[in-house]
Parts: structure tokens; sequence; C-alpha cells
């Protein structure tokens, strides 16, 4: 499967260490970076050309990591197909794919373990999305909103 990475400078170390296991367990990786460390830099240069590839190859997922996760899960979310999902916990990315169909996990580098990091790439790559019909009309609400179709009636 071919996997898209992006990060900033707090998730440079664990971002090169998930392009590595990537690898390690046969994904073809695509490294959007950074490449070098800087203290300074910001994440959406890097956030948003990983996301911008997952939503240009269907079928490939993505991964995006800064300190807590949550600026790279925003501007991930900003990118038309894109549905990124926190994870912090093992349920957390089970659930991403399971019943939202994520195609992106945001991880904290400065909340969890590189060992409980690894653990939550592996399961969100391996959870297939569920396909219940309630999970794919509320995907496809946030869809239709996301290109103009306007807020879902009210129940």
């Amino acid at each position: 499967m071919r996997v898209y990475i992006g990060a900033d400078h707090a998730g440079y170390e664990l971002k090169n260490r998930v392009v590595s296991w990537l690898k390690e367990n046969g994904h073809e990786v695509t490294d959007c970076g950074p490449f070098v460390y800087d203290a300074e830099d910001d994440y959406p240069p890097f956030v948003l050309r990983a996301a911008e590839g997952v939503a240009g190859e269907p079928g490939s997922l993505g991964v995006v990591i800064g300190g807590s996760g949550n600026g790279e899960q925003i501007a991930a979310n900003k990118v038309r197909g894109i549905r990124a999902a926190l994870a912090w916990n093992d349920d957390t990315a089970k659930l991403a794919r399971e019943h939202n169909d994520a195609n992106v996990i945001s991880l904290g580098a400065r909340m969890n373990s590189e060992e409980e990091s690894l653990r939550f790439v592996e399961i969100f790559l391996g959870t297939p999305y569920s396909g219940l019909e309630r999970h794919s009309r509320r995907i496809a609400q946030i869809g239709a909103y996301e290109t103009g179709g306007g807020l879902p009636p009210l129940p």
C-alpha cells in the first residue's frame, strides 16, 4: 500500500521511525518531509503535501505527525477528500478506519511513545472500513457538504 507521510520538527524523529517501519512492512512510502530537523519549521507545507498525495491516489493512506497531532489533523482535513483522524489510543486508530473510513491518521509525537504510535499506525493500516450503511450515509453527508451541497437536513 502507498502511504504518504508528513510531519514537522516535533514529529521529525517519529516520522523517520514510521517511514522505516512502513518500508520494513512492505509499504510504498512517499515521504513529504521534513528531511532535516529545523526547530522553526511549519507543518502545513509537509502535511498538506501528504494529504494532497492521498487525495490524488485512491486506495492510499496517510500519516501526519506533530507535537500533539492537532494542527496536523486540522491542516490535512482542509484538503478535499481527506478524512484525517487524531489517534491517541488503539480504539481511536481502529474506529477512524472502521467507522469513518479515515484516509489519514494524525499522531502526536509528544503524546504517545514510539511503540504506541507504531501500533496505532499498524492498527490504522490494517483495519478495513466497515461499509455499514449508517457510516456510509454519514460520510456521504460530509462529502456533500464539502463539495458545496449545503447542510444535511435535520431529522
